[in-house]
């Protein structure tokens, strides 16, 4: 018996057994292993939401289901709550659920259908520009540090442009702007945008182009998505800042521009330094100059006291004064050298700050108040076209209710009839006996009368021909 038992013990120990938990781990290490994370497209199922925020669903077509996971940290991301019948493309790894062994789905991205066979299509349309090089680095161009002039292509009429004239009126109002108004949105967009760019290439008045546009979705922003506004971009002679949508929004504009920014204000902070800035940065930089010269004086002051001492030392009383003599010559020569330096960089601090008023602020305040006036223009004649419409809306409201008001009725010869005891009004004779009083309401009285007869119709079949 013992012996039996032996043998046995001895067979288990050579086979390789292994638990369920095992099993289940080693197939899950292969399934994610052997499949990247895919893209699937199905039909959301048996949705289940737990307190815990985590998410549960089947994703179904015509023939098959799958189990989907979609964690707490993963949902916050989305930007629709998910729902039964929905359409939608998944971002997911195939791995394994080790307490039941079921293959699911751990989903990282979840988007609508529609909207992700959209950005597919966009991510194709990059990946080929990219290999055109059209998004490479080294041939974008810095932006100018101070524009003369500044080109802003965008909508006169969205929110981008006003974003824009509020910042660069508060950091540099010196600096000029001239607008290019396009078509941001729609089938015409991308056109306009193409011709504006040209445009403004061939009056080469700006030195810096700023593409903008406010927020919004993918189907709205694609005009910035188009291949010939990112081929017109590369084309420009002229420096492009983009500024579009939000700070997730990055469109083929933005990588083909020579700078991108996040929002149309972020566009406005990089194109322009803050005056109050470049003045502390001025008197910073004038502060560093004149401790500079006054250091190298000092220091060839000690080197030439040195020269002298030491040449006092070692020569006649002749040499010393001819020594002396080329010593003064040399630091009238520094002198001068280092006067001329300074008038030098006072040149040029004046020139930088008449280019800072250069751009002759009462042309500005005329062309502005030129603008108020046609904007106020425009209101007056807007407020009198709103109330014309309001006052011809009115009457024709009012025309309505004469024609349904009780009295007009009454004016084409009808009458209303009421039970005097409770001044019901009567729509059929079933409604009132006979010797029972009543009244009768005409377009200039009432009358009262008795009902001496009741006579009841019968109904007639509205399908019967009179």
């Amino acid at each position: 018996m013992s012996y039996v038992a032996g043998a046995k013990q001895i067979v288990d120990f050579q086979r390789d057994i292994w638990t369920v938990s095992r099993l289940n781990a080693e197939a899950r290490a292969i399934l994610e292993g052997a499949l990247p994370l895919l893209w699937v497209q199905g039909e959301i199922s048996n949705l289940a939401e737990p307190p815990s925020g985590h998410c549960y669903f089947t994703l179904k077509d015509a023939v098959a289901q799958v189990r989907c996971a979609l964690f707490r940290q993963r949902r916050r991301l989305l930007g629709f709550r998910p729902a039964n019948g929905q359409q939608v493309l998944l971002r997911a790894l195939l791995t394994l659920y080790e307490a039941r062994g079921e293959y699911q789905l751990r989903v990282e991205h979840m988007e609508l259908a529609g909207e992700g066979a959209l950005r597919m299509e966009l991510e194709r349309r990059k990946r080929r520009l990219a290999a055109m090089g059209l998004f490479d680095e080294a041939n974008k161009r810095p932006l100018p540090p101070m524009p003369r002039q500044i080109g802003l292509v965008t909508s006169p009429s969205g929110a981008a442009v006003h974003d824009l004239l509020n910042v660069l009126a508060r950091r540099l109002p010196l600096v000029p702007l001239l607008i290019y108004p396009v078509a941001v949105q729609g089938e015409p967009a991308p056109a306009a945008i193409t011709a504006a760019l040209a445009l403004a290439n061939r009056r080469r008045e700006c030195d810096l182009l700023i593409l903008a546009r406010g927020g919004g979705s993918l189907e709205d922003l694609m005009a910035f998505n188009d291949e010939a506004v990112a081929h017109a971009i590369r084309a420009s002679a002229i420096p492009i800042l983009t500024g579009i949508g939000h700070e997730i929004d990055l469109s083929i504009a933005d990588l083909a521009a020579d700078k991108r920014a996040s929002t149309p204000s972020a566009a406005a902070e990089l194109a322009v330094p803050c005056a109050t800035d470049l003045r502390h940065r001025l008197i910073t930089q004038h502060g560093r100059l004149a401790a500079a010269v006054a250091r190298y004086r000092g220091l060839a002051q000690g080197r030439l006291d040195d020269l002298l001492r030491r040449l006092r030392l070692r020569h006649p009383a002749a040499r010393l004064e001819q020594l002396v003599q080329s010593a003064d010559r040399l630091d009238q020569r520094l002198e001068q050298a280092m006067l001329r330096r300074l008038r030098a960089l006072a040149s040029a601090v004046e020139l930088r700050r008449a280019a800072l008023w250069a751009a002759a602020p009462h042309r500005q305040v005329r062309e502005r108040r030129l603008r108020l006036a046609a904007l106020a223009q425009r209101l007056r004649g807007a407020g009198d076209t709103l109330a014309r419409r309001r006052r011809q809306g009115l009457a024709l409201l009012v025309a309505r209710l004469d024609a349904l008001s009780p009295l007009a009725v009454l004016a084409r010869g009808y009458a209303i009839v009421t039970r005097e005891r409770d001044g019901h009004v009567l729509r059929s004779p079933r409604d009132v006996g006979v010797g029972e009083h009543i009244g009768v309401r005409t377009e200039h009285g009432r009358l009262r009368a008795k009902v001496a007869s009741v006579h009841i119709e019968p109904l007639r079949d509205p399908g019967v021909d009179a």
